[in-house]
């Protein structure tokens, strides 16, 4: 039997493609004419000559004029690129007969027409458009940076690069659901054809996302209580929505033989796992002796790109709005309020569900073809967006869904990089849901302990700061401290006056911590919660108290604090017992093992008491630590902050990340427990293949 030439396959692929992509094009244009007053097409001949145009135009001429608009186009975040190729419609109107557009506003209009159409109708055909993308454009574009990289180990290979996809927040369970209910095939077809292995790990007591990628990335969490605590040392409120502090966290955790050492690449990530060449990664982006990848500068002057991207990012906006109506109105509970999910929310979420995947995903088919050894990155969507709507809402599943497409667009430009790539699917954490601890018992966190006290003591609460402007932050940041004067001057004039240390502070958020440094000094009592962990400090002492002396100085807080019907347990430190967990009918004491009455830990998992233990030995380890109330039948937790999906503590889902790897890669030898254990499973890994 004849074996047909691989390259006429390919060419006869690519010349199907061709025709059906320019008779999307050709019908997108006449849609858009019978819609648009300023466009007139007469006839088909027209509309196909017009189209070709088009194409020609922007081959020949856009590769001058993305160089010459790179400022503005990042200034704008693309916005000139959509104008100057709606200039390049009007200027074919002029080349072809019987093509008309009359304005510029038809012409910007009718660009992002033809770009939604070919989007609509290029997912539905599934024709794999990207591929000539990947071969021509971004294979030139990644052939200097594998030269320039050769000597960190990324170039051609016959060994298989690793790329780690962090998909943040999303617990096993709700994984596996998702994959049953079909928002995610591509995960399902791997899991059917036996390609790939699907197990969960547990995370430490602090299950959130600085604690675990800490771990993750560099094998060392110790001393990261929660999302946000008060360190003694420096006598302020350390926070991981701040690059400043994570770059300060980062300098604790790492030796330099992170995951990603030796080539490695990270990509919108806390920490950057000791990767020279970075992306949007919080703990080093002002760092300038990294290789900072500008990809996202192409990204953004590329005018398919942008238009693509703004439609997604307006629908998703669109989609958050009409999402939030809807859970209003049917009577959904738990839901949050205008406050959390109104004003600037839906922008936030679009920047983070599209913007930021987007982003990730464009420069890590750079990766690929550059040949790195190894790239994490984190998708932040699901996270955002199951805070906001819930762990299992249709909100948070369609995020899945728009991912696992892309996850399938990663796989195909596989198939063209230089060298093979085994994809390590996992998440950080898992969430918890059920309504907040202020929705059922109409007070906070902060209120109680302020009851409790009494008026003599001066109670300071969390300012509500959370992850939605980090990512802005970061990427703004970024831009700012790029070595290309011409797009990053601008830049940073602009956001001058919220710019400190070289840093972009956005955000209604940014003024009311300033407010709270200046309170620490005053406040007697500090109280910070990390979804349904709260965490209280006396800001009175240089160290811990002691269970002896805040039942002497608070009479009363912490027989309060155990006996509410929210609280699960409250953990403190005796100078006699060593570590104790108070519940409502009994006590543990962790460093004997007795209990005396019901053990407050029992629904908490059995290694809960491991991780109270290893807790209770950091130097900012609280003075109180609370937990929430678990429900197990019904996995309810309560957070401490506005959130109905929540991680940071002990209980439910929140605890069990996924893992999700290649069949042929060594398996993890042992149940996983806490993230530095994970991090020995990854490495393994990594270094196996470099």
């Amino acid at each position: 039997m004849r074996i047909p030439d691989p390259r006429k396959r390919e060419l006869l692929r690519f010349g199907i493609r061709l025709a059906v992509i320019w008779a999307i094009e050709v019908v997108g244009l006449f849609f858009m004419a019978w819609l648009l007053p300023g466009v007139r097409v007469d006839g088909l001949m027209a509309a196909v000559l017009a189209v070709a145009a088009i194409g020609v135009l922007n081959g020949l001429l856009w590769p001058l004029l993305s160089y010459l608009i790179l400022p503005f186009a990042v200034l704008t975040l693309g916005l000139l690129s959509l104008v100057l190729n709606a200039g390049l419609v009007l200027l074919a109107s002029q080349l072809v007969d019987g093509f008309s557009v009359t304005r510029l506003w038809p012409a910007i209009w009718l660009t992002l027409g033809l770009t939604a159409i070919n989007t609509i109708l290029s997912s539905l055909l599934t024709i794999d458009d990207d591929n000539s993308w990947y071969r021509n454009v971004v294979g030139r574009r990644m052939r200097s940076r594998r030269h320039r990289a050769a000597g960190a180990g990324a170039a051609e290979n016959e060994l298989p690069g690793v790329l780690f996809l962090e998909i943040d927040g999303l617990a096993r369970p709700v994984l596996e659901q998702a994959i049953r209910e079909g928002y995610a095939p591509t995960l399902a077809h791997w899991l059917e054809r036996g390609s790939h292995l699907l197990t969960d790990w547990e995370t430490d007591l602090s299950s959130q996302t600085s604690a675990s990628q800490a771990g993750i990335l560099h094998g060392n969490n110790e001393n990261i209580p929660a999302f946000r605590w008060w360190n003694r040392a420096r006598k302020r409120i350390v926070s991981s929505s701040s690059p400043q502090d994570v770059a300060w966290l980062e300098a604790a955790c790492s030796d330099g033989n992170g995951l990603l050492a030796k080539g490695g690449a990270s990509r919108g990530n806390l920490f950057s796992g000791d990767a020279l060449n970075v992306m949007l990664t919080a703990s080093v982006v002002t760092d300038l002796s990294r290789f900072h990848v500008a990809d996202f500068y192409a990204y953004f002057v590329n005018p398919y790109n942008f238009s693509r991207t703004l439609l997604k990012t307006g629908w998703e906006i669109v989609l958050e709005i009409w999402q939030f109506w809807q859970a209003r109105r049917k009577g959904v509970y738990p839901i949050l309020d205008r406050k959390k999910r109104g004003g600037k929310y839906p922008l936030l979420r679009a920047f983070t569900t599209v913007v930021m995947r987007e982003l990730n995903v464009d420069t890590l088919i750079g990766d690929m073809f550059a040949g790195v050894p190894s790239a994490y990155a984190t998708f932040v969507g699901y996270d955002e967006v199951a805070h906001h709507s819930g762990v299992e809402s249709e909100d948070a599943f369609d995020v899945l869904r728009k991912l696992d497409q892309q996850i399938a667009r990663l796989e195909r430009a596989a198939r063209q990089a230089p060298r093979p790539y085994h994809f390590v699917l996992l998440s950080d954490h898992g969430q918890s849901g059920g309504a907040t601890f202020k929705q059922r018992y109409g007070l906070s966190l902060e209120e109680l302990v302020q009851q409790l006290a009494t008026d003599r003591f001066h109670v300071q609460g969390d300012v509500d700061v959370h992850e939605d402007w980090k990512h802005v932050n970061v990427f703004l940041t970024e831009t700012i401290n790029q070595e290309r004067q011409a797009v990053s001057g601008p830049i940073r004039r602009l956001l001058m006056r919220r710019t400190r240390n070289s840093r972009v502070d956005l955000g209604p958020e940014a003024q009311e911590v300033d407010a709270s440094q200046a309170e620490d000094a005053t406040s007697h009592i500090v109280v910070l919660a990390s979804g349904n962990l709260g965490l209280i400090y006396s800001t009175l002492l240089d160290e811990r108290a002691s269970m002896e002396q805040i039942e002497s100085v608070y009479p009363g807080l912490l027989d309060g604090l155990a006996q509410h019907e929210g609280v699960g347990f409250v953990l403190v430190h005796s100078q006699t017992h060593g570590p104790v967990v108070i519940g409502a009918s009994g006590r543990s004491y962790l460093a004997n093992g007795d209990v005396e009455g019901e053990d407050p830990l029992t629904v908490f998992g059995p290694n809960a008491a491991a991780h109270l233990g290893r807790t209770d030995r950091f130097a900012d380890a609280p003075d109180i630590l609370v937990s929430s109330f678990y429900d197990p039948e019904t996995g309810e937790v309560a957070a401490f902050e506005e959130l109905i999906g929540s991680h940071g503590g002990l209980g439910g889902w929140q605890t069990r990340p996924f893992l999700m790897f290649p069949g042929d890669l060594p398996p993890p030898e042992r149940p996983i427990v806490g993230a530095a254990s994970l991090h020995a499973v990854l490495k393994r890994w990594a270094v196996g293949q470099s």
